[in-house]
């Protein structure tokens, strides 16, 4: 999919005289439209605080779970079943119990619960003749949705072209063939503790055995230390990025020509919401490029989250990025790369590309990131980050006794937040997150050892003051364990 040109007529509906276009712009259906929506916001507003279950509905929804249990073969694992309404940061379970949702389906609920705007975008789509699109079978609603994106994307980088797939995994796997073809490598050099999804390969790329024990290493992968700013500080800095240049030159001379690419996660997502550093990531980024090495930036989890829209942006690093790839909060999946890493006819191909609802929907978030005063140093992200730190420390400062030995707040940004209680240890987070759920707010972990409670807050609709009632219910629950 090529950044298109814009047209004066509607990107969906580019002749006004179709019989579509008809149906898009019927009077009937745009009241009908407006209607619906009136309707969800009325009733989106009724839900306004957490509350338990409501009286009578508990063996219906114990029966929901073990009917949802039995088509998986195993529980859930949150007792998680929406009623299908919500409001902001709030959603309502089908069993009447309402909960903060601070996790939103691991980062992909941006805009919260019930949002009219998106609702309104997805009836529009449900106008469409079709729900799947694909390569031969596509409105035009896949392409707006990516030239959106990459009108975006290109103020601060070379990226120019983007192809659409249906998961975060499918879009890495589209990029490592991307690099793959370019470049002529099969190695790949990625960061400890990266997660790049769960199909064959990219468990394979990702550095945690969990999830493919049993299965093949069909993908030769040489690990690189993340930025570590305990040992930046004890050895220093400059020490510490030659030392891991001398170990990446120990890969690349052992194996000439033989790596694709090397991935990089900016702010590491599943490893434990890390923060890196720009002198660390441009010393590799250029000894990358003066091997013809390629940049792969992945963005999936932090897209959109950041001070900036791009975590290229917040580290000033756009120029080396030769491919790169979104998804969450975009709901469509998105490769994109550079003129030069354009691929051959065929590389990338698929029967879906996605459903005219994540398209609609996907635009509008991006357009919505676009506007809206959430960006920069005093945006709202930032005033939210601090909030939410003002609020851990309290809590740490309150009941130290639950936060030793390790760094409870950790140095992150924007809407990736964690805190590190039990001193990281795994069965008591987990613990600590299934307690918090009963007492109100879904959250989740992250991290290797140390672990940690993760949260990815829907920022653009939750307000300020949301913040104090959302960490009361997580010090209840905590109390518990």
């Amino acid at each position: 999919m090529s950044m298109l040109s814009s047209s004066p007529a509607s990107p969906a509906h580019p002749a006004a005289a179709t019989v579509g276009a008809g149906l898009h712009a019927s009077p009937a259906v745009r009241r009908a439209i407006d209607t619906i929506v009136d309707e969800i916001a009325a009733h989106s507003a009724k839900v306004t605080d957490t509350r338990g279950p409501l009286p009578g509905l508990k063996e219906e929804y114990d029966a929901l779970m073990a009917r949802a249990a039995a088509v998986r073969g195993r529980a859930l694992l949150y007792p998680y079943l929406g009623s299908g309404v919500g409001n902001r940061g709030l959603v309502e379970l089908a069993d009447g119990s309402v909960k903060w949702d601070m996790i939103c389906g691991i980062g992909v609920n941006f805009f919260g619960h019930s949002d009219a705007d998106l609702a309104r975008a997805s009836l529009e789509a449900g106008l469409d003749d079709v729900n799947k699109h694909g390569n031969l079978s596509s409105n035009f609603e896949a392409y707006a949705f990516v030239e959106t994106l990459l009108k975006e994307a290109a103020r601060h980088s070379r990226l120019k072209h983007g192809y659409v797939a249906t998961s975060g995994a499918m879009a890495n796997e589209n990029a490592l063939k991307v690099c793959m073809q370019k470049t002529g490598g099969t190695r790949v050099l990625a960061f400890k503790d990266c997660f790049m999804g769960r199909s064959l390969t990219m468990l394979a790329v990702g550095d945690n055995h969990v999830g493919r024990e049993g299965l093949p290493i069909n993908t030769h992968v040489d690990y690189m230390p993340f930025f570590d700013p305990i040992a930046a500080d004890r050895m220093g800095k400059s020490r510490f990025i030659d030392m891991c240049l001398w170990h990446l030159d120990q890969y690349v001379t052992r194996y000439p020509g033989q790596h694709a690419c090397f991935i990089f996660e900016l702010v590491q997502g599943e490893g434990g919401f890390n923060v890196g550093d720009r002198d660390y990531f441009k010393t590799l980024m250029d000894y990358c490029r003066s091997k013809k090495i390629a940049i792969w930036d992945d963005e999936i989890q932090t897209f959109g989250r950041l001070p900036r829209m791009f975590a290229y942006e917040q580290y000033d690093l756009g120029d080396y990025v030769d491919v790169f790839c979104v998804g969450k909060m975009t709901q469509g999946c998105v490769t994109a790369f550079t003129e030069e890493y354009a691929p051959k006819a065929g590389l990338l191909s698929g029967t879906f590309t996605g459903e005219g609802s994540s398209f609609r929907i996907g635009r509008r978030v991006i357009e919505r990131l676009r506007d809206g005063d959430f960006y920069g140093d005093q945006g709202a992200f930032a005033r939210h980050h601090a909030i939410f730190r003002e609020q851990a420390k309290a809590l740490i400062a309150k009941r130290p006794e639950w936060f030793p030995a390790v760094p409870a707040v950790g140095d992150l940004v924007g809407g990736m937040m964690r805190f590190t209680p039990y001193g990281g240890d795994k069965a008591k987070i987990t613990a600590a997150a299934r307690a918090i759920f009963d007492e109100g707010v879904i959250l989740f972990s992250c991290g290797h050892g140390p672990y940690h409670v993760r949260m990815l807050p829907p920022l653009p609709v939750m307000h300020e003051s949301d913040w104090p009632r959302v960490f009361a219910c997580i010090e209840r629950g905590m109390a518990k364990v």
